[in-house]
């Protein structure tokens, strides 16, 4: 069987080790569509060292040596092409360092039954040097085919819906043609945001930007819009992500500020159909 909860759940995947510093923010920053124009104050912030801050979904980077392992995990046996990313959350203690040494440990935190699929969640605590915490992020792996082996199916979605009103503030991004390209560099090498061949093969009809590209473009429209810049204002980021963008599309993003929380929705333009829902942002 495939799927085995009884062995993969609770899993420990090991230790990953991973260092950056200012340059490897920035390109995350790039990857994002940050640096235009290229000499307004706002955005020299994500891009140029003397007053470089860190966007809080740059907190996911160092978790991706560490995910590796889960191909190994003993009951966890899947296609890596059935894999499709489902889910993120973030928990940030503060604001992350613009440069760092950081060790990341995960554990199989859920398996759910979801049928026609398994859905599973890879919690990664991710410290710095002296052991601190500086982010916990939750991955929701939605694997296809791999369900219908008796497990528990989870708790019942609760959709997150926006407001019942005109949304506070409507920003709109437009992606690079090579923003895909650009955004792989920064540590997510899955050959489907790259080669047409493999793009077509997992059922797309060519290379498509990475979800977390998307969840972080979202993150930096709340942060530089409803938060004014303030990055350590994020305590807490989740979302869905409910389709794809191709590079070179513009991503509309809708905010609406609720007091201590943010709720965000975001769209294709060039097709209008939805890119990331069911997301809050959570203030400090």
């Amino acid at each position: 069987m495939p799927i085995d909860p009884d062995k993969a759940l609770g899993a420990v995947l090991p230790a990953a080790a991973w260092s950056w510093a200012d340059k490897d923010v920035i390109l995350y920053h790039l990857g994002l569509g940050a640096g235009v124009p290229a000499t307004d104050p706002a955005e020299l912030a994500y891009t140029y060292e003397p007053h470089l801050k860190v966007l809080p979904t740059f907190g996911v980077q160092p978790a991706f040596p560490m995910l590796a392992g889960i191909m190994a995990v003993d009951g966890l046996s899947f296609n890596l092409m059935s894999l499709l990313h489902g889910e993120q959350e973030i928990e940030l203690a503060g604001p992350l360092p613009t440069a760092a040494t950081s060790s990341t440990t995960g554990r199989v935190a859920a398996i759910y039954d979801k049928g026609k699929a398994a859905l599973v969640v890879v919690e990664a605590t991710t410290t710095d040097g002296a052991g601190a915490t500086l982010c916990v992020n939750r991955f929701s792996l939605f694997l296809r085919g791999e369900g219908g082996f008796g497990g528990d199916p989870g708790p019942a979605a609760a959709p997150e819906g926006p407001p019942a009103r005109e949304p506070d503030h409507v920003v709109e991004t437009a992606t690079l043609p090579q923003q895909a390209l650009l955004y792989r560099l920064s540590g997510d090498p899955n050959p489907i945001h790259a080669d047409p061949e493999l793009a077509r093969a997992a059922g797309f009809e060519r290379p498509i930007l990475h979800g977390l590209c998307s969840y972080g473009i979202v993150a930096r429209a709340a942060v530089d819009t409803v938060l004014g810049g303030d990055v350590a204002a994020v305590a807490r980021y989740s979302a869905r992500f409910a389709g794809v963008v191709l590079p070179g599309e513009t991503i509309v993003t809708a905010l609406w500020d609720e007091g201590d929380r943010i709720v965000l929705s975001a769209t294709d333009k060039d097709r209008g159909t939805p890119v990331i829902t069911n997301a809050v942002i959570v203030k400090r």
